[in-house]
């Protein structure tokens, strides 16, 4: 019998898959759920690329195409696309050519988040994405191979690679078919290429560090930065900013808000790689240090080693870090230098005062609207590890969300 294409048992009966059909282009109905709105535009999307992609070949639309639309459409917490939303709101937008064009931008950056973990999977050779087999472990499978043999480990990385280049050709078809006015296409599309450009050059950074065995502080901060920061919260806002046609301070104060917590997302997720519980991760905890990622966390640890002269610190790191067979009483042992040269307490510490500065400059003169700016400044307390805005921001006419949205209070990040 014919193997049916793993697109008609697998996407098209996605639990989605029975519901409405794009979403809708009124604002405030999107503002009750942007997370299902954002799903039922990418099932439209989805749907047209996977027909496609039949079209094509039936054997690589089951087994590529199929997958790359089941990966972007289950799990997730679409944090990109809220933060792209809830700037353009906070900006004012609210008309319903702006809405659609929103939507199917959220889309591509949820496309492009695709590319960009299917792709670190391979480069990490992570077995678990999400808690389920990384998409070339499961791409191996799906062809009858061993994920661990010779032939199984070279097709799956291989087809993966594959799966996503698609997903970014497919988030680039996305923005490029979104209409959009001349002046607002131009803008997005600039941040559009940066945002791409930028998070390929983090992803070498970070693969240069563990290839030459780790880098400083600093460096460290710029990879987190270009690979995470930017493409994850700085530009999605910036792309809000941009479809509402925000004025040069407006746009400038979301951009650094959200670099700084785009940054403490990422140090508090260097935390979560070494200390953080599988069960809510989704992923081993220490693969960071099987790897040898060159993390901030890892760089303090080193720096402050070194500046002590304690070789028994750069001993336990020397023998851990990129060790693929390290043990748990080895990984035990790290944990306890970063504890004990206060590494970890900085890291905290400093995405602390980021998460801080990210709120103030939501406030420094900036005019947002009231409702969108309280939705953003909840993200922003999420993403940067904050309290969530449920949690602190109670309601319209919570006095903690008023000071931040007219404080003009100023500061910096040391």
């Amino acid at each position: 019998m014919a193997r049916i294409p793993a697109v008609e048992h697998s996407f098209a009966a996605h639990p989605l898959a029975s519901g409405p059909g794009p979403a809708a282009t009124e604002a405030g109905a999107v503002d009750a759920d942007v997370v299902g709105a954002v799903l039922r535009t990418a099932r439209a999307v989805l749907a047209e690329r996977v027909a496609e992609a039949s079209e094509t070949d039936a054997s690589f639309c089951g087994d590529l195409a199929g997958r790359v639309a089941d990966f972007t459409l289950d799990g997730g917490k679409r944090m990109r696309p809220r933060l792209l939303w809830w700037a353009m709101r906070a900006c004012g937008a609210a008309d319903a050519g702006t809405t659609a064009a929103a939507l199917r931008l959220g889309v591509a950056l949820e496309l492009i988040q695709s590319c960009a973990l299917i792709h670190d999977d391979v480069m990490d050779r992570s077995r678990l994405r999400r808690g389920r087999p990384a998409v070339h472990i499961d791409l191996a499978d799906r062809a009858g191979l061993a994920p661990d043999s010779e032939v199984g480990s070279a097709f799956g990385a291989s087809a993966a690679v594959l799966a996503g280049d698609l997903a970014l050709v497919w988030a680039d078809d996305t923005v490029a078919e979104t209409p959009l006015p001349t002046p607002v296409r131009r803008r997005v599309r600039a941040i559009w290429r940066s945002m791409r450009t930028e998070m390929v050059a983090g992803q070498y950074l970070d693969l240069h560090g563990q290839a030459t065995g780790g880098s400083s502080a600093a460096r460290a901060i710029r990879t987190a930065c270009l690979k995470s920061a930017l493409y994850s919260v700085e530009r999605p806002l910036a792309i809000g900013a941009a479809l509402a046609d925000a004025d040069e301070r407006t746009t400038a104060a979301l951009r650094s808000a959200g670099r700084g917590a785009g940054i403490a997302f990422q140090l508090r997720d260097d935390l979560l790689g070494v200390f953080g519980d599988p069960a809510r991760t989704g992923k081993p905890s220490g693969d960071d240090i099987r790897e040898g990622k060159p993390t901030y966390l890892l760089a303090v640890a080193r720096e402050r080693a070194e500046a002590e002269d304690d070789q028994g610190a750069l001993a336990v790191l020397g023998r851990a870090v990129g060790n693929a067979d390290v043990t748990e009483a080895e990984l035990a042992d790290v944990r306890e230098v970063f504890e004990a040269t206060g590494a970890r307490a900085h890291v905290e510490r400093k995405a602390e005062r980021l998460r801080d500065h990210a709120v103030r400059r939501l406030g420094e003169g900036v005019d947002l609207d009231a409702h969108g700016g309280r939705q953003l400044l909840g993200l922003l307390h999420t993403v940067s590890g904050g309290r969530s805005g449920h949690d602190e921001l109670r309601g319209h006419d919570s006095p903690a969300a008023d000071r931040v949205l007219t404080t003009a209070e100023g500061g910096h990040v040391r």
